[in-house]
């Protein structure tokens, strides 16, 4: 054996672990490094600021703040009322967000496999893309045009039907389902993909074997079809729930305007406010830092719920 070794490497042993892997196959190795040198400086870098959560940063000094002030910050947004109708308000977008539009690609999926014709559906799907490629600026003109009170089309329908308009850009109460209706809008037809993609990977016997049985096309979606995505399912389940504070920056500061902050001032906007507009970068990084715990948390315990209950999970 000692002598077969030594005549398939030069008289040498073959190298054991991953540095033997990495001298082997360096070249494929090699293809790591933009990516790792990506996530280095643009993702794990960064995360060094996040000491000025926990120091002084004073514009124009040092990087890392002047001097160490430990949970000042985080004393003074959990001691902030305006910080938790913000975080309150991040809270019911998300949530509303995530009941209404996360099943909404699924439903969706699930209607286009059981369009037969394949000229309509290619169309289907590619008419359903297409507001995921607009640019969000065009997306908040959109919304703003068509809610519009003097010339937008559904306040032309509603004055033509009750003969006044609605001014819902200046109303609180109808902002959440307006991101929420938009999102699903711009989101359904592009999420769509994955579980169409998962449902390609279902074996048709097993409808087949379903329909042998006596089950009809709703049967068969129930007890194949939904089975067969599931794990897909509760993968984006769970990194849904952990950016569920991650409500959509740009899409909210395009359309909010001050007379809706009461409902629509989110987290992120906040941030904005305070850390870009107000300079008060220490207080902004201990309300961003405090948002990826409360994702970190949220993750970890939707990944470990979806392992004892579905056995899937992302790890």
């Amino acid at each position: 054996m000692k002598g077969t070794l030594e005549s398939r490497s030069g008289g040498k042993a073959p190298r054991a672990g991953l540095a033997g892997a990495v001298l082997r196959d360096w070249q494929l190795y090699s293809l790591l490094l933009i990516p790792v040198a990506y996530y280095l400086i643009f993702k794990y870098g960064p995360m060094i600021g996040n000491l000025i959560a926990f120091r002084k940063y004073v514009p124009g000094g040092s990087w890392l703040g002047e001097k160490w002030v430990g949970f000042k910050y985080f004393e003074m947004f959990i001691n902030d009322q305006n910080f938790w109708r913000i975080f309150w308000n991040t809270i019911k977008i998300s949530v509303a967000t995530l009941v209404f539009g996360f099943p909404m690609p699924i439903i969706f999926a699930l209607l286009l496999n059981e369009i037969r014709h394949t000229g309509f559906k290619r169309a289907v799907q590619t008419i359903s893309y297409m507001p995921h490629f607009l640019s969000m600026v065009i997306i908040a003109g959109i919304i703003l045009d068509f809610l519009s009170p003097s010339g937008g089309l559904l306040n032309q329908a509603i004055l033509k039907l009750t003969g006044h308009s609605i001014s819902f850009m200046q109303d609180p109460a109808y902002f959440i389902w307006i991101y929420v209706i938009s999102e699903i809008w711009q989101g359904m037809g592009w999420g769509a993909i994955i579980y169409l993609a998962a449902l390609t990977g279902i074996n048709m016997e097993l409808y087949e074997a379903a329909e042998i049985d006596g089950a009809n096309r709703w049967k068969q979606t129930l007890h194949v079809t939904l089975p067969g995505i599931a794990p897909t399912v509760v993968t984006l389940l769970i990194l849904n729930i952990g950016s569920i504070l991650g409500v959509g920056f740009e899409k909210i500061l395009l359309i909010y305007n001050p007379s809706i902050y009461e409902t629509a001032d989110v987290l992120s906007t906040y941030l904005y406010r305070m850390g870009l507009q107000m300079n008060n970068f220490s207080y902004a990084t201990a309300i961003g830092l405090f948002e990826s715990l409360i994702g970190l948390v949220l993750v970890i315990s939707a990944n470990a719920f979806s392992k004892k209950f579905a056995e899937t999970s992302l790890w």
